[in-house]
């Protein structure tokens, strides 16, 4: 088999990004015919027609959407592979793709203090969040993520990441609970375990397992809760609290950075107290592949990220 020729590759991103062939030539320093025959070669090694007419303008076939954002990726890899590995990045210029494999709960909790601080300093980055339906080290051994957000010994996580990950504890957090303001249970201050229990609970989780270390903690009282309700993600689990006489069970990072974004339910609509019983401290990690340690541009990402985690670090500093 012969293998492709890899400078189709610029070609091929300037076309899907341009959807013409006019501008891409302009785009790369090219002739309108050089162009033409380029994309007859890229046809011939797709086996895709990847633009074609639509009236008096060109579109792309569904092959060439699937492509687009792949093509702006591996282009964007073979620039970073292919620069000087002391080069200092240009963030006012930097066009990037970062995807983020994390949970609902810490893109509800961080996502817009990340987005605004990553675009603030490099303005032409986009950012993706991908849900984490399996746990997993491919997405970042394959480059289909840069990081990983995620709490170690977790669920199936620890047992699949695997030896070579790069691992940094972004913050340490705790479970608190959470029912809606006007809930009986707010009538007599912070409840105690036997009040606890006296109502449905609903909690979160991916793989709908209900059951966690506040049962283990719980039992050791000879106490049970009643767990009504098993949601896929924690801001789920709020908006289920909200609405119910159902006590949630949610990180405290949750609450205080909706607290300090003012979401609404966080303030008057909710009330947050502490847990009647004892659990421990969930470490909240960042993760990646060790080849991306001397990317300056990865660098510069991890340092966003523990920023926006860390802000009283960053003061500090």
């Amino acid at each position: 088999m012969t293998a492709p020729d890899l400078n189709l590759l610029i070609a091929l991103d300037a076309l899907l990004a341009e959807v013409s062939v006019a501008s891409a030539a302009r785009r790369l320093g090219l002739s309108a015919s050089a162009m033409s025959r380029t994309l007859s070669r890229l046809r011939e090694t797709t086996g895709d027609p990847l633009l074609v007419r639509a009236g008096r303008r060109m579109v792309l076939t569904p092959h060439a959407e699937q492509l687009r954002t792949r093509s702006r990726g591996a282009v964007d890899e073979a620039r970073t592979l292919l620069s000087p590995a002391t080069s200092s990045p240009d963030f006012a210029t930097l066009r990037r793709t970062f995807t983020f494999r994390a949970n609902d709960g810490f893109v509800d909790a961080f996502g817009a203090s990340l987005i605004a601080a990553l675009t603030q300093a490099a303005p032409l980055v986009s950012l993706r969040f991908l849900s984490k339906a399996e746990k997993t080290a491919m997405p970042l051994r394959g480059g289909e993520a840069d990081l990983e957000i995620g709490v170690l010994g977790g669920i199936g996580e620890a047992s699949n990441m695997g030896p070579e990950i790069r691992v940094q504890t972004l913050f340490r957090d705790h479970f608190v609970g959470v029912v809606r303001s006007d809930h009986p249970l707010v009538a007599h201050g912070t409840p105690d375990a036997e009040r606890y229990v006296a109502f449905g609970h609903v909690v979160a989780s991916r793989h709908g397992v209900g059951r966690g270390p506040v049962d283990v903690a719980l039992e050791a009282l000879g106490l049970h809760r009643d767990i009504v309700a098993v949601v896929p993600s924690f801001p789920a689990a709020l908006s289920v609290a909200q609405a119910s006489d159902l006590i949630a069970l949610v990180p405290a990072s949750l609450m205080r950075q909706r607290a300090a974004q003012r979401v609404a339910t966080s303030s008057a609509s909710v009330h947050v107290f502490d847990l009647p019983v004892t659990t421990g401290q969930i470490a909240v990690s960042l993760m990646w592949h060790p080849r991306m340690d001397a990317d300056p541009v990865h660098r510069w990402l991890r340092q966003q990220v523990l920023s926006v985690c860390r802000p009283d670090d960053a003061a500090s500093r």
